[in-house]
């Protein structure tokens, strides 16, 4: 994985930085012991995620690649191997 560009694009540092963002003003006014301006950052990392997903569906986010494909599909395979299907049932 140390190859991959996970998490590179446009869509993920916007919404990274929002909630970077929304996390500083809510710890600065709880600290404040300011419960208004707490949730107000806390809505504000909230909207990062929706930035970011939004983003993401506008075509800003990770490409697909063979590679992942292949990933996905041997994750989806060894998960439904006999030996992890009854693991669950001790």
């Amino acid at each position: 994985m140390a190859g991959s560009d996970h998490g590179h694009t446009p869509a993920a540092w916007t919404g990274v930085t929002i909630s970077f963002i929304g996390f500083c003003v809510a710890g600065a006014f709880m600290v404040a012991a300011n419960p208004l301006g707490f949730w107000a950052g806390i809505a504000v990392v909230l909207l990062g995620g929706v930035v970011g997903a939004g983003m993401k569906l506008a075509g800003l986010g990770q490409k697909p690649t063979p590679e992942l494909d292949r990933a996905r599909e041997e994750a989806a395979r060894a998960d439904h191997t006999p030996e992890t299907a009854h693991a669950g049932a001790r």
